[in-house]
């Protein structure tokens, strides 16, 4: 949980340091991203594996609570395999920050889930680090934490 808040921490900080490289208010990029986040939880229920790998960069990386590193590799295989299990999800208002080909979303989002047939489900508060690639949107890095 300790290297998960760390995380969290480091992207914050993000928010700080990046603004100085000039904030974009392109609305249609902001637009893109939210689009995207609400795709991607959809392509999870719906076990949308191509849609998952074309929103994840091959260098995607995260770390659990547990303080495991998940590569895209491990996201899209638990997704493959049904270790990961996602029912519905809602996520709550979606802030997001567009900084040049780099940005920051984050969100609270209530989801039913389960994970090696566990019950996972709760509220959660979630950040994404996306950058622009080839002209699309992709996820490098994420960080979330289960609220109590």
């Amino acid at each position: 949980m300790r290297r998960a808040n760390n995380i969290v921490i480091a992207l914050i900080s993000l928010i700080v340091i990046i603004p100085s490289q000039g904030q974009t208010k392109d609305p249609s990029d902001v637009d893109t991203i939210k689009h995207l986040e609400q795709d991607m939880g959809t392509a999870m229920i719906a076990g949308d594996i191509d849609k998952l790998s074309q929103i994840y960069a091959d260098d995607f990386a995260t770390v659990g609570s547990s303080g495991k590193v998940t590569t895209k590799e491990d996201l899209l295989h638990d997704f493959k395999s049904f270790h990961d299990k996602l029912e519905w999800f809602e996520n709550g208002p979606m802030d997001v920050q567009v900084y040049g080909n780099v940005a920051v979303a984050h969100a609270s989002v209530r989801e039913k889930r389960s994970r090696d047939g566990k019950d996972t489900s709760g509220q959660f508060v979630w950040m994404d680090l996306l950058e622009k690639r080839d002209g699309k949107w992709v996820v490098v890095r994420s960080a979330g934490a289960k609220l109590n």
